[in-house]
């Protein structure tokens, strides 16, 4: 509360003098500076505040900030005469003329802890009276916030289907032009086999082993199955198996997540790891998976050659697809490397 009081002498001061220059970049860089040292000191997250009512939160937290340094102030007269007393009182010397006596000291024993009581509820009260006066004047309307999560979950909602689309074209054009094309070569083969050609027999044993693996990657691209019967640890174990670069896994979670988190952390680190070993010329990927609160961490760093575009196709759906469960996505990719890909994932 003595802070509270101190940094609204110093908005009041900072008002008087900005109020003429508000509409200055420079003053509301100061204000909104000064705010959020009050936020801080409130432990108020509101990353979403209207900068418009900066100025007027300064200007009407000044009483509270002023009531609560007075408190503050009745308070430490209140110990301040409680210690002369029992100091005096102790030595059996009088105060104001007062000899203590037992009716004497109970007087002052009640009055005291009624005292007490109020500076303690002022303290408290004051303290809710600046929260409440700051989601007040700071956070945004009720409505624009609502309007806002609306257009963020139409934007998502897109998103997702416009993932849904590329991935399918995706699908379509790895299976037409991958495993169909290996199928017609196996089917060629295998005729001429049929026509007198034996020697064939070993080229089309290995035209249809090149076909099922083909064919295992399109299915594992789709969906893992390995990841409903084993979990995230063994699904990442075989990214790192099939992967054309070296690949280092950490996957430490105390619990399964949901199902919809799961997912998404693996397609997460597969596309990572996919990128980096046709695009990055790294020689080590590393993946980390790690729960912090209500957070999942997908955290794939590559030591990669960087520069790494985050509208990318590939990048773009895993943006969306994170999006679309509230999560976050970043990527960090400077010329020259290391490239890092980071998503937050909410498991509740």
């Amino acid at each position: 509360m003595t802070a509270g009081a101190v940094t609204a002498l110093v908005g009041l001061l900072f008002v008087l003098v900005a109020a003429p220059f508000a509409g200055r970049p420079a003053v509301r860089s100061a204000a909104a500076r000064l705010t959020g040292l009050e936020l801080r000191r409130l432990r108020l997250d509101l990353p979403d505040r209207d900068e418009e009512g900066v100025l007027r939160y300064l200007a009407a937290r000044v009483p509270v900030g002023l009531l609560g340094g007075l408190i503050v102030l009745l308070l430490m007269v209140g110990i301040g005469t409680a210690a002369r007393l029992a100091w005096s009182w102790g030595r059996g010397e009088a105060v104001d003329g007062m000899l203590p006596t037992p009716a004497l000291l109970a007087y002052a024993f009640l009055a005291g802890c009624v005292l007490l009581f109020l500076d303690v509820s002022g303290l408290v009260g004051v303290d809710e009276l600046d929260r409440r006066l700051a989601v007040r004047l700071l956070a945004p309307d009720p409505t624009e916030a609502l309007r806002r999560r609306i257009a963020e979950l139409t934007e998502s909602r897109a998103g997702v289907v416009a993932a849904v689309d590329t991935e399918r074209r995706r699908i379509e054009r790895d299976l037409h032009d991958g495993v169909q094309q290996r199928l017609v070569a196996l089917s060629m083969l295998a005729g001429r086999a049929r026509r007198g050609r034996p020697e064939l027999l070993e080229q089309l044993h290995e035209q249809a082993r090149q076909a099922l693996v083909e064919l295992r990657e399109v299915a594992w691209r789709v969906y893992p199955s390995g990841l409903d019967a084993h979990g995230l640890t063994e699904a990442l174990s075989g990214v790192a198996e099939r992967a054309a670069v070296a690949v280092e896994v950490t996957c430490e979670l105390p619990e399964r997540p949901p199902a919809a988190v799961e997912t998404a952390a693996y397609f997460v680190a597969s596309e990572a790891v996919t990128n980096a070993a046709k695009h990055s010329r790294a020689t080590l990927v590393t993946i980390e998976v790690r729960q912090e609160g209500t957070m999942i961490i997908v955290r794939v760093r590559d030591d990669g050659v960087g520069g790494a575009d985050a509208t990318g196709g590939g990048l773009t759906g895993l943006a969306r697809r994170v999006a679309a469960l509230d999560g976050r996505f970043t990527m960090t990719s400077p010329p020259g490397g290391p490239t890092v890909i980071e998503a937050e994932l909410p498991c509740v």
